[in-house]
C-alpha cells in the first residue's frame, strides 16, 4: 500500500520541519504548508489522507478554514487540530464538530503517531448534516418560542401584567418568520428595514395590554437570548463559515422589529392622551 499522505499545516517553521521529519520516519509522506492559503492552494491540487492543522495562524483564516476545506474536497480524509488553548471548553465543542480530533500543544510525538494510527484505522466520521441558521430557526420555533416563555416567567415586572400564553406569546410566530425571511435575503447589515406590519400590531397590543416600554425591550432580549440558545443546541448542524455574519443579522432584525413596535407603541399612546 502507498504510504499515507499527512498535510500538516502550522506558521512555525521549527514545527514543520521537525514534526514533518519525525512523521516520515514513521512511514507517512508529509507534505507541509506554513500558512492557510497555502494549505488551500494544495488541497484543492492534491489528495490527503490525514491533515493536521494548527488553529491558530496569523493572516487570513485559521485551522478550522483549512478543516472545511479539506471536508468539503477530500470527505474521508482524517482531520487534527492542534491548539495550545485546551481551557476553552466552549471553542473546543465547536471545533470538535468540525475537526476529528483535537491535540493539545505540546504534545508527545508517539503518542501523536498513535492518535493519527487510531483515527486511520476508524476512518473519518460521518459527514455532518448542515443546515442554514434559517432552516434551523424555522424547524426549532416552537421550542424556541417555549424556551422564551420560561425565561420570561421568571421577570417579574414582565408577569405582573397577567395575560394568557397565547397573548404572551402570539406574536413570536411571526416574529421568527420575518427573522427567517430576512436571514434568507441576505440584506446587508444595517441596511433600512424591512416594514413589519405585525411588529407594528404588537406594538400597539402590547401598550393596550398594560406593558411599559422597559417590558418590551425585555422581550425583545429575550427572544435574542432563546434564538441563540438554539443555534447553541444545533451547532452540530451548522456552517461555522457564515455563523457570525447570520448571528449579526439576527441582532439586527430582532432590533428592528422592536424598533417598529415601540414607535407604534408611542404613536398608540399618544393618540390615546389627544
Amino acid at each position: 500500500m502507498p504510504p499515507t499522505r499527512i498535510l500538516l499545516v502550522d506558521d512555525d517553521e521549527v514545527i514543520n520541519t521537525m514534526l514533518g521529519e519525525v512523521l516520515q520516519e514513521q512511514g507517512f509522506n508529509v507534505t507541509t504548508a506554513a500558512n492557510v492559503p497555502e494549505a488551500l492552494k494544495l488541497i484543492s491540487s492534491e489528495s490527503y489522507d490525514v491533515l493536521l492543522s494548527d488553529l491558530h495562524m496569523p493572516g487570513t483564516g485559521d485551522g478550522l478554514t483549512v478543516v472545511s476545506a479539506m471536508r468539503h474536497a477530500h470527505p474521508n480524509a482524517v482531520t487534527m487540530i492542534l491548539s495550545a488553548f485546551p481551557e476553552m471548553d466552549a471553542a473546543s465543542h465547536a471545533i470538535m464538530l468540525q475537526a476529528d480530533q483535537v491535540l493539545v500543544k505540546p504534545m508527545n510525538i508517539m503518542a501523536l503517531v498513535k492518535a493519527i494510527k487510531e483515527r486511520l484505522a476508524t476512518g473519518a466520521p460521518p459527514a455532518r448534516v448542515i443546515e442554514t441558521v434559517a432552516t434551523i430557526l424555522e424547524r426549532t420555533a416552537k421550542s424556541t418560542i417555549n424556551d422564551w416563555f420560561a425565561h420570561i416567567q421568571k421577570d417579574e415586572k414582565v408577569m405582573s401584567v397577567p395575560l394568557t400564553y397565547e397573548q404572551r406569546t402570539g406574536h413570536l410566530p411571526q416574529v421568527l418568520r420575518d427573522l427567517v425571511l430576512r436571514l434568507r435575503s441576505s440584506q446587508p447589515i444595517g441596511s433600512k428595514e424591512l416594514v413589519s406590519a405585525a411588529a407594528a400590531e404588537h406594538g400597539v397590543n402590547r401598550r393596550r395590554q398594560g406593558y411599559s416600554s422597559a417590558m418590551m425591550v425585555e422581550e425583545s432580549r429575550m427572544l435574542q437570548v432563546s434564538v441563540f440558545h438554539t443555534l447553541q443546541k444545533n451547532l452540530a448542524q451548522i456552517d461555522f463559515s457564515v455563523l457570525l455574519t447570520e448571528v449579526m443579522t439576527i441582532a439586527d432584525e430582532i432590533d428592528s422589529q422592536l424598533s417598529q413596535a415601540m414607535t407604534s407603541y408611542v404613536a398608540d399612546s399618544i393618540g390615546a392622551a389627544a
